[in-house]
C-alpha cells in the first residue's frame, strides 16, 4: 500500500500541529495508515524541545508567531514560499532507526533538488540539506512508539529576511538560500510537490517491510 498523501495547501501552524498529533495518535494505535502532510503555513518561529531561546532575536516581525513544540532541533522558519512536510510513519514498517529515517529525508530532498538542476548535499555534523554553505532545507522530527511526526521544511520561494529575526537551528557560521534564489527564476510550488511525492515513496516504499497489527 502506498503512503497516503494529503496537500493540506495554505493552513494555520496550530490546527496543522494539532492535525499532526491526531494523526500519530491515530497510527499508533492502528486506526490509520502512514501519511505525508504537504502544506505552507504564515509566518512562524517554532522552537525545539532543546532550543536556546537566545536564538529567537529581538527584532521579530510583527506578523510573526512563535511556537514551543515537541521536535528536536532548535529554531525553524515557517512560511510562505517554503514547502513544508510532515510524515506521520510506523517506522516498524520500515526501520526502527533514528538515523536512518533522517538520512533518508535528507536523501529525498537532495534527490527532489537535482531534478531542479541544484546540486544540495548534507554536511558533517549538521541536520538538513545544503548548497554550499547554505541551508535549503531544515528538519527537525519527533518520534513516539516508532511513529514520527514533524518533519522537513524546504526553501522554494520565501522572503529570506524572515531569517533575520533568528540565529537558524542555532547555527552562527552558515546562511540560508532557496530554489528561486539559486536559479534566478521563479519556481512553481506545485512542481516542487509532485518530484516531493515521487521521491518521497520511491525512498519509502521501497524500505516498507510489512503491515502492523496492533490488536
Amino acid at each position: 500500500m502506498s503512503i497516503a498523501i494529503q496537500d493540506l495547501g495554505f493552513r494555520n501552524y496550530k490546527a496543522t500541529w494539532d492535525f499532526q498529533k491526531h494523526l500519530q495518535r491515530e497510527v499508533i494505535a492502528g486506526n490509520s495508515d502512514d501519511t505525508l502532510l504537504l502544506v505552507e503555513h504564515d509566518p512562524v518561529y517554532t522552537l525545539g524541545k532543546n532550543a536556546d531561546d537566545d536564538h529567537l532575536l529581538q527584532n521579530v516581525p510583527k506578523d510573526v508567531k512563535v511556537f514551543h513544540v515537541e521536535r528536536g532541533g532548535d529554531i525553524a522558519f515557517h512560511g510562505p514560499g517554503q514547502l513544508v512536510g510532515y510524515p506521520i510513519l510506523d517506522l516498524h514498517r520500515y526501520r526502527k532507526s533514528v538515523h536512518w529515517y533522517m538520512r533518508s529525508l535528507e536523501q529525498m530532498i537532495i534527490q527532489t533538488l537535482d531534478i531542479f538542476d541544484i546540486e544540495a548535499d548534507v554536511k558533517e555534523g549538521l541536520t538538513g540539506v545544503w548548497v554550499g554553505d547554505e541551508k535549503i532545507a531544515a528538519l527537525g522530527v519527533r518520534i513516539s512508539r516508532w511513529v514520527t511526526m514533524h518533519g522537513f521544511a524546504i526553501n522554494v520561494h520565501p522572503d529570506l529576511s524572515y531569517y533575520d529575526g533568528i540565529i537558524p537551528c542555532g547555527i552562527f557560521e552558515y546562511g540560508v538560500t532557496s530554489m528561486e534564489k539559486l536559479l534566478g527564476m521563479p519556481i512553481k510550488m506545485e512542481a516542487v510537490k509532485a518530484e516531493v511525492e515521487n521521491h518521497f515513496n520511491s525512498i519509502f516504499n521501497q524500505e516498507r517491510i510489512m503491515e502492523i497489527s496492533h490488536a
